[in-house]
Protein backbone atom coordinates (compact mmCIF):
# COMPACT_ATOMS: atom_id res chain seq x y z
CA UNK A 1 0.00 0.00 0.00
CA UNK A 2 1.48 3.08 -1.18
CA UNK A 3 1.58 6.05 1.46
CA UNK A 4 0.68 9.30 0.44
CA UNK A 5 2.51 12.31 1.15
CA UNK A 6 0.80 14.88 3.58
CA UNK A 7 0.08 19.11 2.53
CA UNK A 8 2.67 19.43 5.91
CA UNK A 9 4.98 17.00 4.80
CA UNK A 10 5.02 19.13 1.02
CA UNK A 11 4.95 22.39 3.17
CA UNK A 12 7.81 21.22 5.73
CA UNK A 13 9.62 20.35 2.34
CA UNK A 14 9.25 23.49 0.49
CA UNK A 15 10.52 25.25 3.30
CA UNK A 16 13.58 23.66 3.79
CA UNK A 17 14.22 23.55 0.09
CA UNK A 18 13.78 27.55 -0.18
CA UNK A 19 15.76 27.69 3.20
CA UNK A 20 18.51 25.64 2.09
CA UNK A 21 18.76 27.87 -1.43
CA UNK A 22 19.19 30.85 0.08
CA UNK A 23 21.90 29.40 2.59
CA UNK A 24 23.74 28.30 -0.61
CA UNK A 25 23.25 31.35 -2.47
CA UNK A 26 22.34 34.48 -0.58
CA UNK A 27 21.76 37.24 -1.10
CA UNK A 28 18.56 36.12 -3.22
CA UNK A 29 15.48 37.10 -4.59
CA UNK A 30 11.73 36.07 -4.02
CA UNK A 31 12.50 35.20 -8.34
CA UNK A 32 15.43 33.33 -8.11
CA UNK A 33 14.29 31.15 -5.83
CA UNK A 34 10.78 30.51 -7.61
CA UNK A 35 12.71 30.24 -11.18
CA UNK A 36 15.52 28.00 -9.71
CA UNK A 37 13.65 25.94 -7.44
CA UNK A 38 10.34 25.26 -9.89
CA UNK A 39 7.99 27.06 -7.58
CA UNK A 40 5.01 29.26 -7.80
CA UNK A 41 5.65 32.64 -6.46
CA UNK A 42 2.78 32.70 -4.07
CA UNK A 43 4.24 29.52 -2.51
CA UNK A 44 7.95 31.47 -2.29
CA UNK A 45 5.96 34.28 -0.55
CA UNK A 46 4.73 32.36 1.73
CA UNK A 47 7.17 30.37 2.28
CA UNK A 48 9.22 33.62 2.56
CA UNK A 49 7.07 35.26 5.14
CA UNK A 50 7.19 31.88 7.29
CA UNK A 51 10.86 32.05 7.54
CA UNK A 52 11.41 35.33 8.55
CA UNK A 53 8.32 35.78 11.05
CA UNK A 54 10.20 32.71 12.29
CA UNK A 55 13.42 34.54 12.52
CA UNK A 56 15.35 32.19 10.70
CA UNK A 57 15.49 34.53 7.38
CA UNK A 58 16.24 38.58 6.90
CA UNK A 59 15.38 41.16 4.02
CA UNK A 60 19.25 41.62 3.72
CA UNK A 61 18.83 45.01 1.58
CA UNK A 62 18.35 44.93 -2.26
CA UNK A 63 19.49 43.08 -5.74
CA UNK A 64 21.22 45.01 -7.96
CA UNK A 65 19.44 45.24 -10.99
CA UNK A 66 20.26 46.73 -14.77
CA UNK A 67 17.11 47.67 -15.32
CA UNK A 68 14.71 50.57 -14.16
CA UNK A 69 11.95 50.22 -11.37
CA UNK A 70 11.58 48.95 -8.23
CA UNK A 71 14.53 46.88 -7.28
CA UNK A 72 13.85 42.93 -5.71
CA UNK A 73 14.42 42.27 -1.63
CA UNK A 74 17.44 40.68 -0.80
CA UNK A 75 17.02 37.54 1.68
CA UNK A 76 19.62 36.19 3.62
CA UNK A 77 19.63 33.32 6.55
CA UNK A 78 20.24 34.40 10.22
CA UNK A 79 23.41 33.30 10.98
CA UNK A 80 22.55 33.05 15.06
CA UNK A 81 19.24 31.73 15.05
CA UNK A 82 20.64 29.03 16.41
CA UNK A 83 24.50 28.37 17.67
CA UNK A 84 26.27 25.47 19.30
CA UNK A 85 28.59 25.35 21.74
CA UNK A 86 31.91 22.94 21.47
CA UNK A 87 33.97 22.39 24.08
CA UNK A 88 38.10 20.37 23.96
CA UNK A 89 39.07 18.62 27.16
CA UNK A 90 42.38 18.46 27.91
CA UNK A 91 45.00 17.01 30.40
CA UNK A 92 45.35 21.03 32.00
CA UNK A 93 42.93 22.79 29.77
CA UNK A 94 39.73 23.66 29.14
CA UNK A 95 38.97 24.92 25.24
CA UNK A 96 35.12 26.39 24.24
CA UNK A 97 34.01 28.35 21.42
CA UNK A 98 30.60 29.20 19.90
CA UNK A 99 29.65 28.17 16.01
CA UNK A 100 26.70 29.29 14.47
CA UNK A 101 25.26 28.10 11.41
CA UNK A 102 27.33 29.72 8.75
CA UNK A 103 30.18 27.79 10.89
CA UNK A 104 31.66 30.98 12.32
CA UNK A 105 33.16 30.47 15.20
CA UNK A 106 33.59 33.19 18.30
CA UNK A 107 33.93 33.80 22.03
CA UNK A 108 36.98 31.47 21.97
CA UNK A 109 38.41 30.64 25.45
CA UNK A 110 41.14 28.54 27.22
CA UNK A 111 41.14 28.27 30.57
CA UNK A 112 43.39 26.25 33.07
CA UNK A 113 41.33 23.59 34.45
CA UNK A 114 43.40 20.18 35.82
CA UNK A 115 40.84 16.80 34.46
CA UNK A 116 40.28 14.27 37.00
CA UNK A 117 37.96 11.81 37.33
CA UNK A 118 35.74 13.25 39.61
CA UNK A 119 32.33 14.63 40.28
CA UNK A 120 34.14 17.45 41.46
CA UNK A 121 35.67 17.77 37.91
CA UNK A 122 32.42 17.69 35.98
CA UNK A 123 31.06 20.43 38.63
CA UNK A 124 33.33 23.07 37.91
CA UNK A 125 33.67 22.14 34.29
CA UNK A 126 30.08 22.65 33.95
CA UNK A 127 30.03 25.53 36.17
CA UNK A 128 32.33 27.41 33.26
CA UNK A 129 30.39 26.13 30.31
CA UNK A 130 26.96 28.42 32.21
CA UNK A 131 29.40 30.56 33.13
CA UNK A 132 30.41 30.98 29.83
CA UNK A 133 27.08 30.97 28.10
CA UNK A 134 25.89 33.77 30.91
CA UNK A 135 29.12 35.87 29.94
CA UNK A 136 28.93 35.82 26.21
CA UNK A 137 24.81 36.85 26.52
CA UNK A 138 24.16 33.27 24.70
CA UNK A 139 20.18 33.22 24.49
CA UNK A 140 19.25 29.44 25.86
CA UNK A 141 16.90 29.01 23.46
CA UNK A 142 18.96 29.69 20.98
CA UNK A 143 21.53 26.64 22.12
CA UNK A 144 21.34 23.17 19.91
CA UNK A 145 23.87 21.23 22.18
CA UNK A 146 26.82 21.46 23.73
CA UNK A 147 30.02 18.95 22.02
CA UNK A 148 32.34 17.35 23.98
CA UNK A 149 35.74 16.45 22.34
CA UNK A 150 37.58 14.29 24.60
CA UNK A 151 41.08 12.33 24.01
CA UNK A 152 39.24 8.90 24.07
CA UNK A 153 37.42 6.70 22.20
CA UNK A 154 33.24 6.96 22.60
CA UNK A 155 30.46 4.80 21.69
CA UNK A 156 28.35 5.46 18.60
CA UNK A 157 26.03 7.80 20.23
CA UNK A 158 28.29 9.97 22.25
CA UNK A 159 27.07 9.21 25.34
CA UNK A 160 30.08 6.82 27.00
CA UNK A 161 33.95 7.35 26.69
CA UNK A 162 35.07 3.31 25.79
CA UNK A 163 38.37 4.04 25.89
CA UNK A 164 40.19 7.02 27.91
CA UNK A 165 44.03 6.15 28.73
CA UNK A 166 44.84 9.39 28.51
CA UNK A 167 42.66 10.85 31.29
CA UNK A 168 42.09 7.71 33.03
CA UNK A 169 38.08 8.41 31.87
CA UNK A 170 36.96 4.84 30.17
CA UNK A 171 33.45 4.84 31.23
CA UNK A 172 32.78 8.46 32.11
CA UNK A 173 28.96 8.82 30.96
CA UNK A 174 27.22 12.51 29.52
CA UNK A 175 24.71 12.23 31.51
CA UNK A 176 26.63 13.44 34.24
CA UNK A 177 27.61 16.77 32.31
CA UNK A 178 23.90 16.86 30.53
CA UNK A 179 21.90 16.62 33.92
CA UNK A 180 23.88 19.90 35.18
CA UNK A 181 23.58 22.13 31.79
CA UNK A 182 19.99 21.36 30.68
CA UNK A 183 21.28 21.29 27.25
CA UNK A 184 21.60 18.33 24.75
CA UNK A 185 25.07 16.99 25.35
CA UNK A 186 27.57 14.30 23.75
CA UNK A 187 31.09 13.37 23.33
CA UNK A 188 33.00 12.80 20.38
CA UNK A 189 36.45 11.43 19.67
CA UNK A 190 39.19 14.71 19.35
CA UNK A 191 40.26 13.30 15.94
CA UNK A 192 37.33 12.81 14.80
CA UNK A 193 35.57 16.08 15.43
CA UNK A 194 38.99 17.64 13.62
CA UNK A 195 38.09 15.47 10.54
CA UNK A 196 34.69 17.08 10.74
CA UNK A 197 36.41 20.56 10.95
CA UNK A 198 38.29 19.58 7.75
CA UNK A 199 35.19 18.46 6.02
CA UNK A 200 33.60 21.56 7.10
CA UNK A 201 35.97 23.57 4.93
CA UNK A 202 36.89 21.38 2.22
CA UNK A 203 33.83 20.63 0.70
CA UNK A 204 35.66 19.58 -2.61
CA UNK A 205 36.70 16.48 -0.73
CA UNK A 206 34.82 13.27 -0.94
CA UNK A 207 37.86 10.93 0.39
CA UNK A 208 40.80 11.74 2.93
CA UNK A 209 42.63 10.01 5.86
CA UNK A 210 42.75 12.81 8.30
CA UNK A 211 46.14 12.47 10.59
CA UNK A 212 45.47 14.95 13.61
CA UNK A 213 49.09 15.74 14.75
CA UNK A 214 48.83 17.66 18.52
CA UNK A 215 49.68 17.08 21.80
CA UNK A 216 49.11 12.83 20.95
CA UNK A 217 48.79 11.22 17.39
CA UNK A 218 45.15 10.73 16.39
CA UNK A 219 43.21 10.11 12.85
CA UNK A 220 39.95 9.80 11.25
CA UNK A 221 39.21 7.97 7.71
CA UNK A 222 36.53 9.87 5.41
CA UNK A 223 34.24 8.36 2.64
CA UNK A 224 31.94 9.79 0.49
CA UNK A 225 32.42 12.46 3.33
CA UNK A 226 31.33 10.23 6.21
CA UNK A 227 33.60 9.50 8.57
CA UNK A 228 34.46 6.03 9.28
CA UNK A 229 33.65 4.96 12.81
CA UNK A 230 33.65 0.92 12.36
CA UNK A 231 31.75 -1.90 14.51
CA UNK A 232 33.70 -1.39 17.65
CA UNK A 233 34.74 2.31 16.72
CA UNK A 234 38.18 1.54 16.67
CA UNK A 235 38.73 2.20 12.90
CA UNK A 236 41.63 4.62 12.39
CA UNK A 237 43.48 4.14 15.52
CA UNK A 238 46.45 4.26 13.72
CA UNK A 239 48.34 5.89 16.38
CA UNK A 240 48.49 2.31 18.40
CA UNK A 241 50.70 0.55 15.32
CA UNK A 242 53.84 -0.36 16.36
CA UNK A 243 56.71 1.57 14.48
CA UNK A 244 59.85 1.24 16.66
CA UNK A 245 60.05 -2.27 18.54
CA UNK A 246 62.07 -1.69 21.98
CA UNK A 247 61.15 2.30 21.62
CA UNK A 248 59.11 4.83 24.15
CA UNK A 249 55.88 3.08 26.70
CA UNK A 250 53.04 4.18 25.17
CA UNK A 251 49.59 5.49 26.94
CA UNK A 252 48.40 2.59 26.18
CA UNK A 253 51.03 0.30 28.16
CA UNK A 254 52.86 -0.75 25.19
CA UNK A 255 56.11 0.01 23.49
CA UNK A 256 56.78 1.79 19.84
CA UNK A 257 53.55 2.62 18.91
CA UNK A 258 53.30 5.38 16.48
CA UNK A 259 52.59 8.53 19.00
CA UNK A 260 55.33 7.65 20.93
CA UNK A 261 57.91 9.08 17.67
CA UNK A 262 54.99 10.87 15.45
CA UNK A 263 53.16 13.74 18.09
CA UNK A 264 53.60 16.97 19.67
CA UNK A 265 54.90 15.17 22.70
CA UNK A 266 57.47 13.17 20.92
CA UNK A 267 58.85 15.91 18.84
CA UNK A 268 59.05 18.49 21.72
CA UNK A 269 59.92 16.32 24.66
CA UNK A 270 58.49 18.71 27.21
CA UNK A 271 59.96 22.10 24.98
CA UNK A 272 57.70 24.88 23.97
CA UNK A 273 56.50 24.60 20.87
CA UNK A 274 57.16 28.30 19.63
CA UNK A 275 60.98 28.02 21.11
CA UNK A 276 61.35 24.72 19.20
CA UNK A 277 60.24 25.65 15.56
CA UNK A 278 62.00 28.93 16.40
CA UNK A 279 65.10 27.46 16.90
CA UNK A 280 64.27 24.94 14.21
CA UNK A 281 63.73 27.83 11.36
CA UNK A 282 67.14 29.09 12.44
CA UNK A 283 69.14 25.87 11.80
CA UNK A 284 69.61 24.50 15.55
CA UNK A 285 71.46 20.67 14.68
CA UNK A 286 69.33 18.99 17.39
CA UNK A 287 66.29 20.95 16.67
CA UNK A 288 66.77 19.97 12.70
CA UNK A 289 67.73 16.42 13.61
CA UNK A 290 64.69 15.63 15.39
CA UNK A 291 62.51 17.67 13.02
CA UNK A 292 63.81 15.13 10.23
CA UNK A 293 63.52 11.85 12.52
CA UNK A 294 59.84 12.91 13.39
CA UNK A 295 59.15 13.66 9.41
CA UNK A 296 61.01 10.13 8.48
CA UNK A 297 58.54 8.52 10.61
CA UNK A 298 55.60 10.57 9.48
CA UNK A 299 56.56 9.68 5.98
CA UNK A 300 56.53 5.77 6.82
CA UNK A 301 53.02 5.70 8.39
CA UNK A 302 51.60 7.69 5.46
CA UNK A 303 53.28 5.35 3.11
CA UNK A 304 51.87 2.17 5.11
CA UNK A 305 48.52 3.90 5.32
CA UNK A 306 48.59 4.52 1.55
CA UNK A 307 49.24 0.84 0.90
CA UNK A 308 46.03 -0.10 2.59
CA UNK A 309 43.51 2.82 0.91
CA UNK A 310 45.34 5.23 -2.10
CA UNK A 311 43.80 8.43 -0.78
CA UNK A 312 44.37 11.78 0.21
CA UNK A 313 45.80 12.58 3.44
CA UNK A 314 45.27 15.81 5.42
CA UNK A 315 48.14 16.49 7.68
CA UNK A 316 46.39 18.38 10.59
CA UNK A 317 46.64 19.63 14.69
CA UNK A 318 49.28 21.87 15.69
CA UNK A 319 52.07 20.56 13.55
CA UNK A 320 50.31 21.72 10.33
CA UNK A 321 50.73 25.07 10.98
CA UNK A 322 54.65 25.03 11.12
CA UNK A 323 54.74 22.81 8.09
CA UNK A 324 56.14 24.51 4.69
CA UNK A 325 57.05 23.52 1.33
CA UNK A 326 60.24 22.41 2.16
CA UNK A 327 58.96 19.94 4.71
CA UNK A 328 56.72 18.30 2.40
CA UNK A 329 58.87 17.66 -0.24
CA UNK A 330 60.96 16.15 2.39
CA UNK A 331 57.99 13.89 3.37
CA UNK A 332 57.59 13.25 -0.08
CA UNK A 333 61.37 12.72 -0.60
CA UNK A 334 61.06 10.47 2.57
CA UNK A 335 57.86 8.39 0.96
CA UNK A 336 59.95 7.65 -2.11
CA UNK A 337 62.39 5.79 -0.55
CA UNK A 338 60.12 3.51 1.23
CA UNK A 339 57.33 2.90 -1.63
CA UNK A 340 56.74 0.14 -3.35
CA UNK A 341 54.58 2.13 -6.26
CA UNK A 342 55.42 4.95 -8.18
CA UNK A 343 55.16 8.32 -5.94
CA UNK A 344 52.70 10.71 -7.65
CA UNK A 345 53.33 13.73 -5.18
CA UNK A 346 49.30 14.78 -5.22
CA UNK A 347 48.34 13.29 -1.91
CA UNK A 348 49.44 15.25 1.04
CA UNK A 349 47.61 18.36 1.90
CA UNK A 350 47.75 20.74 4.68
CA UNK A 351 44.85 21.09 7.29
CA UNK A 352 42.51 24.39 5.77
CA UNK A 353 42.05 24.47 10.08
CA UNK A 354 45.19 23.69 11.43
CA UNK A 355 44.19 25.87 15.18
CA UNK A 356 40.96 24.99 17.23
CA UNK A 357 39.63 22.23 14.75
CA UNK A 358 38.43 20.22 17.32
CA UNK A 359 36.66 22.58 19.85
CA UNK A 360 34.83 23.54 16.25
CA UNK A 361 33.99 20.13 14.93
CA UNK A 362 32.78 19.28 18.88
CA UNK A 363 29.79 22.03 18.05
CA UNK A 364 29.63 20.64 14.35
CA UNK A 365 27.02 17.67 14.78
CA UNK A 366 24.58 19.89 16.48
CA UNK A 367 24.56 22.36 13.51
CA UNK A 368 24.08 19.88 10.79
CA UNK A 369 21.51 18.08 12.31
CA UNK A 370 19.57 21.82 12.36
CA UNK A 371 20.67 22.36 8.95
CA UNK A 372 19.52 19.05 8.02
CA UNK A 373 16.30 18.45 9.87
CA UNK A 374 13.01 20.39 10.16
CA UNK A 375 12.95 23.92 10.69
CA UNK A 376 9.85 24.73 11.55
CA UNK A 377 6.52 22.19 13.04
CA UNK A 378 3.79 23.03 10.65
CA UNK A 379 0.06 22.66 11.67
CA UNK A 380 -0.69 21.43 8.86
CA UNK A 381 -1.70 17.60 8.32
Amino acid sequence: MKRSITPGQISQNNLRLIYHYIYENEPVSQQDISYDLRLSRPTVAAKLNELECAGLIFRDGQIPSEYAGRKAAAYSIVPDYRVSVGVEILEKEVKILTVDLRGKYTNRVVSPMQYENSEAYVDALCSFVRDYIDTNRLDPLKILGVGFAIPGLVNPDGTEVTYGKILDCTGLNIRHFADKLDYPCRFLHDPTSAADSELWFSPELPDFIYLSISQHLGAAIVQNRKILSGVHGYTATFEHIPVAPGGKRCYCGREGCLETVCSMDALLGGEEEDVFFDRLRAGDEDCVRRWKQFLHYLALSINTLHLVLDTTFVLGGYVSSHLNDDDIRFLYDEIEQVSTFPEFRDNIRISKMPRHSITFGAALPYIRSFLAGDLLETEEE
